[in-house]
């Protein structure tokens, strides 16, 4: 048979572990303040988990915002480009085109109120070669003393009427002309800002 081996043993004999004491309310008391300190260090981590969850997502939200907000901004601009054309291309050529049929109605509306004060003077209407035609159609029934002379240098939507002592200046290309510069304005203002920010 073998003989065990023997190895000294280094460390101090303290003997037994010696019992704890502690009362049980002392003891109710540290079993308490370790739950209440698990507990606060546990909705502490919840707290910080929530907090980092609600600051992801409000950097999420953000970066969305920001991402429709680039959207919107290429989308109106592609919106604009698109429609200035024809918006330009309309106001060249819808709108002379209405002013010349406005022509005579705007004429008979500025004579009409005059037709009282001036019946024993003449009023003369000069007007190109391509609208007098039609004033001289519709003008006859106002029933005014008039007499009609052409000048070839006014535009279809314009018309002088000289009374002896004044001149009235109806000029629809001229609104025309600014009603197309105001549209050229509005998208080079508005184009320009989309450019820039």
């Amino acid at each position: 048979m073998r003989n065990p081996v023997r190895l000294e043993t280094f460390e101090t004999d303290a003997g037994a572990p010696q019992p704890i004491e502690i009362a049980p309310a002392a003891f109710e008391e540290a079993r308490f303040a370790a739950f209440e300190q698990g507990y606060s260090a546990g909705w502490d981590d919840a707290v910080a988990a929530q907090d980092g969850e609600a600051a992801k997502l409000r950097m999420q939200l953000c970066q969305q915002l920001q991402e429709m907000s680039f959207t919107f901004v290429e989308a109106r601009r592609n919106l604009l480009v698109a429609l200035q054309p024809l918006l330009l291309e309309m106001a060249a050529k819808v709108l002379p085109a209405a002013a010349r049929e406005a022509l005579p109605r705007i004429v008979v509306e500025q004579l009409l109120p005059l037709a009282g004060t001036v019946l024993d003077r003449p009023v003369t209407v000069v007007a190109s070669p391509a609208s007098l035609a039609l004033l001289r159609a519709l003008l006859p029934a106002a029933g005014l003393p008039l007499t009609f002379a052409a000048e070839p240098n006014l535009g279809d939507g314009q018309a002088y009427l000289k009374f002896p002592d004044a001149e009235t200046r109806i000029d629809l290309d001229g609104v025309t002309a600014a009603i197309t510069a105001a549209i050229r304005s509005y998208f080079d203002a508005t184009l320009q800002e989309t450019d820039h920010g």
